[in-house]
């Protein structure tokens, strides 16, 4: 008990001094070997071998189990000097996130896009005008195709009469601009995309904003915008892809001249006369043919932006939902189109 008690003495006394644990260690090493030394030398009996207490046998196992823990200890000190920190895992430095890959992954699949063309569609911006019928599956289906950015710009807000067929809306979002409703719904389904809003009207000031955007879409209901904006997409060198509905019967074409295309203007180069093509809120509309040619829009800009199959440049679909039939005519560019004729 005397060899124990001294131990624990000097250990705590180095420790409140600050003594490495190897110098007190070897401390507790010349204790142990003075005990042992003192029970192989002294005679039995000998007063300080009863101090000590045990014989030679236990100091000697207590010893060999010292020598083990320490033993244990310092090849574990060397074990850990050698190892070498394991590397920080790498920062994701792709163009995908791997839920973003399982999230295109049937685009990815796809031969005609693959890869490389998801990574355009990530790249692009896109501008939809009109967050209405037609706009609504159109931003739908740009946001779930991973389009990097999608602006959209209207001056409306939503009215109990729209949601009969303007899906991107809600019954609790009603009297909320339509373009904050549409970037709600659209956030929610791909919080991957960046949605610009702007509650406003498109008008000449809007060259700027156009001159942005790799690709405009066109879901509008009245002709004086449909003009505009391919004025102004003309005049940047933007491809518009222009669409129209009206009760059972929708229209859609790209409109493409900077690069062989006619423009809207020379396929419809006069407006018709008020009265003669009436809107939607005049004459109705089946609420199921804004999102097919809406979809139609979607598709086609899909194509656009990943190469994939043959846009409808040059060529103009005309749907009849009542009959279902669809048909495909050819349009020209008009050498004398005041938009993106010689003459211009």
């Amino acid at each position: 008990m005397l060899v124990v008690a001294l131990g624990l003495g000097f250990w705590a006394l180095g420790w409140v001094m600050g003594v490495p644990v190897a110098r007190r260690m070897a401390v507790l090493a010349g204790l142990w070997a003075a005990a042992l030394l003192a029970h192989l030398v002294l005679p039995e009996g000998n007063g300080l071998r009863a101090a000590i207490g045990g014989d030679a046998r236990v100091w000697g196992v207590l010893g060999g189990i010292g020598a083990l823990v320490a033993g244990y200890g310092l090849g574990l000190r060397k074990l850990r000097a050698r190892a070498r920190p394991l590397a920080a895992a790498p920062a994701e430095t792709g163009p995908f996130r791997p839920v973003e890959l399982d999230r295109y992954a049937r685009h990815i699949l796809l031969r005609e896009i693959g890869g490389p063309g998801q990574l355009r569609l990530k790249s692009a911006k896109v501008l939809v005008v009109g967050a209405g019928g037609l706009g609504s599956p159109a931003l739908l289906y740009l946001a779930a195709a991973g389009v990097g950015t999608i602006g959209v710009i209207d001056e409306d807000t939503v009215e109990g009469s729209n949601l009969q067929r303007q899906i991107i809306h809600t019954d609790d979002r009603i009297g909320l601009p339509k373009v904050q409703s549409a970037a709600v719904a659209m956030t929610a389904l791909n919080p991957f995309v960046t949605v610009r809003p702007y509650q406003r009207r498109l008008d000449e000031g809007s060259a700027e904003l156009i001159a942005d955007y790799d690709l405009v879409l066109d879901g509008t209901d009245n002709f004086d915008t449909r003009y505009l904006v391919n004025r102004l997409c003309a005049q940047a060198g933007k491809p518009l892809i222009s669409a129209a509905i009206t009760q059972w019967e929708g229209q859609i074409s790209v409109y493409d001249p900077a690069r062989g295309g006619p423009c809207y203007e020379c396929v419809f180069p006069e407006r018709p006369l008020p009265g003669m093509v009436p809107t939607c809120a005049e004459a109705g509309v089946a609420a199921p043919l804004p999102g097919v040619i809406g979809s139609m829009m979607a598709m086609e800009a899909v194509k656009h932006l990943t190469g994939a199959g043959e846009g409808l440049r040059g060529r103009l679909m005309i749907f009849d939902a009542l009959y279902a039939e669809a048909r495909v005519i050819g349009v020209k560019k008009r050498p004398d189109c005041p938009v993106c004729g010689s003459g211009v």
